[in-house]
């Protein structure tokens, strides 16, 4: 990651969606990365985690490339997307 990016990961337990958690847990992040001199947040999300794509894609972050067969510590391989979120 360039010095200019944050990432980021969010997770929300099972059953904990839909109460405004990963909204605040999101803005929370944006001011501390603004506050930081970041200029954007990066998030790698797997290609199948249909909730998380869409949790991203609904705060702004914007698709900008993929990580295709990339090996998880168990050994599953999926593909990641990409996304930012400039500031």
């Amino acid at each position: 990651m360039p010095p200019e990016a944050a990432n980021i990961a969010t997770f929300v337990q099972i059953g904990q969606t839909g109460l405004g958690i990963g909204s605040a847990l999101f803005e929370a992040t944006r001011t501390a990365a603004r506050a930081m001199g970041y200029l954007w947040i990066n998030a790698n999300i797997r290609a199948d985690n249909e909730g998380g794509l869409i949790y991203y894609q609904s705060r702004g972050f914007q698709d900008y490339g993929v990580i295709e067969g990339y090996r998880m510590a168990d050994g599953q391989i999926v593909d990641k997307r990409l996304k930012r979120y400039d500031l």
